[in-house]
């Protein structure tokens, strides 16, 4: 290795990088040694995915250079990235909804393989790394966590010389995490490189050995991450250490969201059963729902917002009202506000702008500034997304920039600022602050909370437990399509939430009251 490390993996000098609205990259420089795992820090829309796009040959620089293994590199494309043995794992995947499994990862290797050969290698790579994945499956009919393993095993596939990872664990379980930190602590002892995306600062100071950290698109700072603390490292990332949660003593009132003997079929050949799912979401309490992704979640939302209207009768209700037959925007106005893990194309479209995004979850039926007798007054949505750019500190180019145009996390920002501000009765929120930085992270739970104390009944679905353990009253698990009995979060521990995600729940209460 010493002879090796001599010689950077990656050095990148003065890379530059304008969008209309915004210089995303200014005059960055950074370097990589052989077998270094390299945490890129920086709050959300600080430039850390433009840059690693540039490393693979997604995104040109305007200005600057790159030098791979000791020789200049012009990158043109991610095939030539791949060829020079650079592997990247995005936070919004590049999969093909309507090709396999197996076929996606063929996409991107050496077409001298054949597709058996290539189901085969997903099989051995997702049984050697705990990824369990069904290589047949379309895409599709993916959760975004599984999504995320296929990306994971497509890059490591390639046997790369350097890994580019954007958000990895933001959707997998701390046993998951566990396996993976496993495999790429093995791959950097071969002499892999590692570039490594994560807002979870206990993760970087775990696992990577040197750290750069962006603000507003520039260096402002390099430091070893194992010497840090995860305070000094908010303060170097944000300028500040993000805000601590103030959780108020629980008022709970009248059952808002009753669900009850729910019990539904998959509506395709990869999805989950729903068996005999039972819960309840009191006014001014947070529940949370944890489960490794794949066991049900999507169909359980699903059916909750009301984009399936199969549920039986009776088996869905707020307060009184049998909601089970009714699609959205009769839930909506209700007081039914959702929001999706999918921000791009579900949570909000693409190519509009952030005021006409407002339009996808407001009718007439809603107090809404931006409605006047059946005309939209576009001065008055602009105001109101402008509003909810300033309190949720969004950065956006304004209340017409495209949604497509914001960082993930600040578009998740965005929609849950846009469903706060309904004032709705009930709030169902998927992933609040996947892929989101520490302070933006601290400031959607704060507003769940805020919510909740306002009266407003929350039911939160996250693969993140930490997430769960600090905005909600009351715990279940989802696996396999059953849904556990609720435990209020005092009584939880990581250790009992773990062993309940494998559906062991009665079991495990066997053996506690046993062991009593």
């Amino acid at each position: 290795m010493s002879s090796m490390s001599a010689t950077p993996r990656l050095i990148l000098s003065g890379i530059t990088k304008r969008y209309p609205a915004v210089v995303a990259n200014s005059d960055v420089s950074l370097t990589v040694m052989p077998g270094e795992t390299h945490a890129v820090l920086g709050e959300n829309g600080a430039g850390k995915s433009t840059l690693m796009k540039i490393i693979y040959g997604s995104v040109k620089p305007d200005q600057g250079s790159v030098t791979f293994n000791g020789k200049v590199a012009h990158i043109r494309n991610p095939q030539e990235a791949r060829a020079l043995g650079i592997s990247m794992v995005f936070q919004h995947f590049s999969l093909f909804d309507t090709i396999t499994v197996a076929e996606n990862v063929w996409l991107g290797l050496d077409k001298h393989l054949s597709l058996a050969q290539v189901t085969q290698s997903i099989n051995t790579k997702a049984a050697e790394y705990g990824l369990d994945i069904d290589p047949a499956r379309p895409v599709h009919t993916l959760s975004v966590g599984e999504m995320q393993r296929v990306e994971i095993i497509r890059a490591l596939l390639t046997n790369p010389r350097l890994l580019i990872l954007d958000e990895p664990t933001s959707v997998l379980t701390p046993q998951a995490v566990e396996k993976l930190f496993v495999v790429l602590k093995k791959l950097a002892s071969e002499g892999c490189s590692i570039l490594y995306i994560s807002h979870k600062l206990h993760e970087i100071r775990e696992l990577c050995t040197a750290c750069t950290v962006l603000r507003g698109g520039k260096v402002t700072g390099v430091c070893n991450p194992s010497q840090e603390t995860n305070a000094s490292l908010s303060r170097l990332m944000i300028g500040a250490e993000p805000p601590q949660l103030v959780h108020r003593a629980l008022h709970a009132g009248a059952a808002v969201l009753r669900v009850h003997g729910l019990t539904l079929p998959r509506e395709d050949q990869f999805g989950v059963d729903l068996d005999d799912v039972a819960l309840e979401v009191r006014a001014g309490e947070v529940v949370g729902i944890a489960g490794v992704s794949g066991n049900g979640q999507k169909e359980l939302l699903l059916a909750l917002s009301g984009e399936d209207v199969r549920p039986p009768a009776g088996s869905i209700c707020m307060g009184e009202v049998d909601v089970a037959g009714l699609h959205p925007g009769g839930r909506r106005a209700l007081g039914l506000h959702f929001v999706p893990e999918e921000r791009l194309g579900r949570g909000a479209v693409p190519t509009l702008g952030l005021a006409h995004n407002l339009l996808l979850t407001r009718d007439e039926s809603i107090s809404h500034p931006g409605f006047a007798g059946g005309w939209i007054n576009l001065r008055k949505l602009q105001a109101q997304a402008a509003d909810i750019i300033k309190r949720f500190n969004v950065k956006a180019g304004g209340p017409n920039a495209a949604a497509k145009s914001l960082s993930g996390g600040n578009l998740q920002k965005f929609i849950v600022g846009r469903e706060i501000d309904a004032h709705p009765k009930l709030l169902i929120v998927s992933q609040p602050t996947w892929g989101v930085d520490v302070g933006a992270a601290a400031q959607i739970r704060g507003a769940i909370l805020a919510l909740r104390d306002a009266g407003c009944a929350v039911l939160v679905v996250s693969e993140e437990l930490d997430e769960l353990f600090e905005v909600s009253d009351r715990l279940h698990v989802i696996a396999r399509g059953r849904l556990s009995p609720s435990v209020p979060v005092a009584d939880a521990t990581v250790e009992k939430i773990g062993v309940w995600m494998s559906g062991l729940w009665g079991a495990a209460n066997a053996a506690e009251a046993a062991h009593a």
